[in-house]
């Protein structure tokens, strides 16, 4: 477990050796889910695009809802590794499998009932309908797949071991890649992209069992521990209701923008889906170094050494700012470099410019809030989070969108900015609260 170990050595390298296989694996995950629409793209035209965008857009909704619940496992098993026990910390791992079992079951069977509606309440153009409900429909079979690999992958980031979640990744990535030019290139359209990304998932399941029997956590965690504990589900649930609910508004309102696209016709539907998947590539960084802080954060709140998971939110933050404004700035000068890569339809190309140009700044603005949301987690404190996504939401993100397709109905470029001006409110809301904290604590010891 020592080389695991994040309460001592160097904190930048800490990060960094933590970061990176996240930020690997992230890429990975993120690739093979553009990789999807990239194929589709080659072989099919604008309708199974947007039927693959749009059932994609929903299954990562969902996915990021699964991890934030996963998220409450690996702060409890990494403040149970850094305070050293390692009692507790087998029996969260034990509960964290039965509470997820349960969990993915009843998900499951409640989305398969539920694909019909999502289709409507996504306002998918009617070309796109039948192809959606069929993407949907196969991936939300995969739901038990994709949770426990969140699940694995938790437990794995909890006792500071970010490299095996890389490999499960992997795994899934090539299986997905293989299997979409087959499939799709085959004629099975979307139905083809969602078959390959379900095997994909349920590969990479089995090679993380594989691995999770292997591997040593620095604890060992028997049967008699993978039970029903209600005490040990309050716990995950503290941590990783909050960050699932904060995760899942944000994607809510991807969603809201995304209907607001979809009742402007097929091109504008299908350049923001293009777009948004381009976002989620470029939020890589971010996503990384916010598991690598609350992974860090967690284990030194654990130790006692609050002043190692401050040093590693200032470095978190360096980075994550400093690609944000890389991002930003290349998209102004040359987005079609990045559209074009998923479409040939001239114009579908020029309103995925306009409206990345604008979105990219967020790439900037919400480096400072998953930074401080990554320490806010580690540190117990996710409701931070949960609220100031809330309050960007309902004033900013959707009103902003809305408002943007009401007045400028000719061009994505305004829509674009609800995304950043949300997270600029959220930067400004994190830093508040953190100073509040540090102000509190300094008139305690005072």
């Amino acid at each position: 477990m020592r080389e695991n170990n994040l309460t001592e050595g160097s904190v930048g390298k800490n990060l960094i050796r933590f970061a990176l296989p996240y930020l690997l694996a992230c890429f990975m995950q993120t690739f093979y889910g553009m990789a999807d629409l990239f194929v589709v793209g080659l072989y099919n035209g604008s309708r199974t695009t947007t039927a693959v965008a749009i059932g994609s857009q929903v299954m990562h909704m969902l996915t990021v809802i699964i991890v934030g619940f996963a998220m409450g496992a690996t702060v409890r098993i990494g403040r149970h590794v850094g305070a050293g026990d390692e009692r507790a910390a087998a029996k969260t791992v034990g509960a964290s499998v039965a509470f997820f079992a349960m969990f993915a079951a009843a998900i499951t069977v409640g989305l398969l009932l539920c694909v019909n509606l999502i289709t409507n309440v996504m306002l998918t153009p009617a070309e796109a309908v039948g192809e959606t409900r069929l993407y949907l429909g196969i991936c939300f079979a995969g739901v038990p797949f994709i949770t426990a690999y969140n699940v694995i992958s938790s437990i794995f980031r909890g006792a500071g071991d970010s490299k095996r979640p890389m490999y499960f990744v992997a795994v899934a990535c090539a299986v997905n890649i293989v299997l979409d030019f087959i499939l799709v290139g085959g004629g099975m359209g979307a139905a083809g992209a969602a078959f390959a990304t379900v095997l994909g998932q349920a590969v990479s399941v089995a090679f993380a069992l594989f691995m999770l029997r292997r591997r040593d956590l620095g604890f060992r965690v028997t049967r008699a521990d993978v039970c029903v504990d209600k005490v040990i589900f309050a716990q995950i649930l503290k941590v990783g209701a909050p960050i699932a609910c904060q995760d899942g508004l944000i994607q809510v309102a991807f969603i809201v923008i995304t209907v607001i696209a979809n009742s402007r016709g097929l091109v504008v539907s299908a350049a923001v889906g293009i777009v948004e998947k381009l976002i989620g590539f470029l939020f890589l960084v971010p996503s990384a170094f916010l598991s690598a802080i609350s992974a860090i954060t967690a284990q030194n709140m654990g130790a006692d050494k609050p002043e190692r998971a401050r040093a590693s939110l200032g470095c978190g933050l360096l980075i994550t700012m400093s690609w944000g404004a890389l991002c930003a700035i290349y998209s102004q000068f040359l987005p079609q470099t990045l559209v074009g890569l998923f479409t040939r339809d001239a114009a579908v190309l020029a309103a995925g410019c306009a409206y990345l140009r604008s979105y990219s700044f967020d790439t900037l603005f919400a480096a400072v809030h998953f930074c401080f949301s990554g320490y806010f987690c580690g540190d117990q404190k996710a409701g931070i989070s949960f609220i100031h996504n809330i309050i960007a939401i309902v004033l900013v993100r959707i009103p902003g969108a809305y408002l943007a397709g009401v007045y400028f109905p000719d061009s994505l470029y305004p829509m674009g900015w609800a995304a950043p001006l949300g997270s600029l409110l959220s930067a400004f809301i994190c830093v508040g609260f953190y100073i509040y904290f540090r102000h509190a604590k300094s008139e305690k010891h005072f």
